[in-house]
């Protein structure tokens, strides 16, 4: 007779999927709850023509994600590390800045402010209105308070909730973007998986939607414990290759706008490289033979970004259980980082 041991979900894990389950509601209700305020960033937006976004890890990835759906409107949009602009800082004069964090509590922001002060053009997105950043400039604040769980899920979902209410009061339509939320897609991850089941390292790449890969990226990282990390298309391209190989896992995002086709050929590359790529995917385009691809209705921007990423994370987390025992808890890192 042989006995099967079955594995309970560590703690961390089941703290994420109470996040991941109600990630959509809360996104809806922050886009409704934050129309007033959304308007009033846009206008500074649309008056300086100049967008900084500021955060940290997770928060940063969204300013990364969002960079080309501002600079679709026209205007000058650039997201920094916090950490980037106090060591080496760009003249604010004439930008409106953003500074996303979660909790509203991290170490950058507290001293930015100390050290910056706030002016009529600088904005706050974060998830806790009690917190140090809602209390010192006016704030978007995401639906549902502070994520709990390590690794940032509903936090992603929920902050680009909150770009949607600005770029809305900018003019874009939000409607396919709502409609993925009110009904998200769905996408079998078993072959993703199965391909990146013997990977000692992952690389994620985009071209629009890099900062989608990014955020990615960081969360394997965090939760697996192993080397992941993000190249731009182009970056990926220009001699990082040479580390390819059936040991090195390729996760690409691949949508529906100009840049497909460069998506298209990368992970034509990388098969011929032989690593193990893995496609996500909502351009409309065929599946390139040889990867595991997991495809979507044919969407840009933000539509395509909530459709994709609560499969990502479904396919980071499996990932990570696979390979640690206590996924989801963090040895070396906390929540809400208070130091630098």
């Amino acid at each position: 007779m042989t006995m099967t041991v079955e594995k309970n979900r560590p703690s961390g894990l089941v703290a994420i999927d109470r996040e991941m389950a109600r990630q959509h509601t809360d996104a809806i209700a922050s886009f409704q709850q934050n129309a007033a305020m959304a308007a009033k960033v846009a206008a500074s937006i649309s008056q300086s023509g100049r967008l900084l976004l500021l955060g940290m890890g997770g928060s940063h990835a969204v300013g990364r994600t969002v960079e080309p759906l501002y600079r679709a409107h026209g205007i000058d949009a650039l997201a920094l590390p916090l950490s980037e602009q106090l060591g080496q800082p760009l003249p604010l004069a004439g930008r409106t800045v953003l500074i996303t964090s979660q909790s509203g509590e991290s170490a950058e922001v507290i001293r930015w402010f100390s050290e910056q002060g706030g002016s009529a053009d600088v904005f706050g997105l974060t998830l806790e209105s009690t917190s140090f950043l809602a209390r010192t400039v006016p704030c978007l604040v995401g639906a549902g308070g502070t994520e709990l769980a390590f690794a940032a899920t509903r936090s992603l979902t929920v902050t680009f909730a909150l770009h949607l209410a600005i770029l809305a009061a900018l003019g874009d339509d939000p409607t396919a973007a709502l409609g993925v939320l009110s009904a998200p897609e769905t996408a079998a991850i078993e072959d993703a998986l199965a391909a990146l089941d013997k990977v000692t390292a992952i690389v994620t790449s985009g071209r629009r939607l890099q900062g989608l890969a990014e955020a990615l990226a960081l969360g394997l990282t965090e939760l697996s414990r192993l080397p992941c990390f993000s190249l731009e298309g182009g970056q990926l391209r220009h001699g990082p290759m040479e580390m390819l190989g059936p040991h090195i896992g390729v996760i690409l995002f691949r949508g529906k706008d100009q840049t497909s086709g460069l998506l298209t050929a990368m992970a034509i590359s990388a098969v011929e490289a032989g690593a193990p790529v893995v496609v996500f995917d909502s351009s409309g385009d065929a599946p390139v033979a040889g990867t595991a691809t997991l495809s979507f209705r044919p969407a840009s921007g933000l539509a395509a970004i909530f459709a994709m990423l609560p499969v990502a994370q479904q396919l980071m987390i499996a990932f990570a259980d696979a390979r640690v025992d206590n996924a989801g808890t963090p040895v070396r890192s906390t929540k809400i980082t208070r130091s630098e």
